[in-house]
């Protein structure tokens, strides 16, 4: 799936839903705004997360009292109907993460999916020990590939499985974190990708549009609250245990 087949489906059953729920054409503000670090995250102990360090921000998305959230690399303000939001062209990441984080907003009104605001505190630490045990319920011992750097997760993953992680950030690329490298994701997914047995898969891939380069037959599961929406319009699998 091409990456305009697959924004163009997801933009395409969004419309849908609110136009059978008579969304579409309200006067209903979206507002959308950048968190704090506090937030988005809380206080963990551990502080190499990755919206801890700045290279991310997780903008956030109000719809009727219920909030959708996106991490991006083009953070900003955004402000508009729906009907203006979901005919607004996507030509930027930025564009992305405005539709995304309100899908999610607006599914999550609709109670199309639930766990759409980012888990904080410990809770990441607790998602990790879950995530291994997930993965030895459903996959055994597999060769996992984790795209995006996660730190409580890669840890966790590393004491238990064969990994290897790609990343986007240049300054963390080459790196050794938990026994293992961190490879340049521009360079290095297509190897690691025929190297793995299961994808695990931040979800920022939907707003980054990298998404498209895991659609293969090896199983994907997509981690965090900025997938929700897309994943279950798009029957994606989607592993996010601690959010709200």
């Amino acid at each position: 799936m091409s990456s305009c087949d697959f924004y163009g489906e997801l933009l395409e059953k969004f419309k849908d839903i609110v136009d059978k729920n008579n969304l579409l054409n309200e006067e209903i503000n979206i507002k959308g705004r950048i968190l704090t670090t506090e937030e988005a995250i809380g206080n963990p102990v551990r502080r190499d997360y990755p919206i801890i360090k700045g290279q991310e921000k997780l903008i956030q998305a109000e719809f009727k009292g219920e909030k959708g959230q996106a991490f991006t690399d083009m953070p900003g303000e955004f402000s508009g109907t729906i009907s203006e939001i979901i005919n607004r062209p996507i030509n930027t990441n930025f564009d992305i993460a405005i539709l995304i984080s309100t899908l999610n907003a607006v599914c999550k009104y609709l109670k199309i999916i639930d766990r759409s605001v980012h888990c904080k505190d410990e809770e990441p630490e607790e998602c990790a020990k879950k995530l291994v045990e997930y993965i030895k319920e459903n996959y055994g011992n597999p060769k996992i590939a984790l795209i995006g750097l996660q730190p409580a997760m890669l840890e966790r993953l590393s004491q238990n499985f064969n990994i290897r992680v790609v990343d986007l950030d240049k300054a963390k690329i080459g790196k050794i974190k938990f026994g293992v490298e961190v490879e340049n994701a521009e360079e290095k997914t297509e190897d690691v990708l025929n190297w793995c047995d299961i994808i695990m898969a931040t979800g920022s891939t939907v707003t980054n549009d990298t998404i498209r380069k895991f659609f293969n037959e090896k199983p994907v599961v997509f981690f965090g609250t900025t997938i929700a929406g897309a994943a279950e319009l798009m029957n994606l699998h989607r592993f996010c245990p601690c959010s709200d």
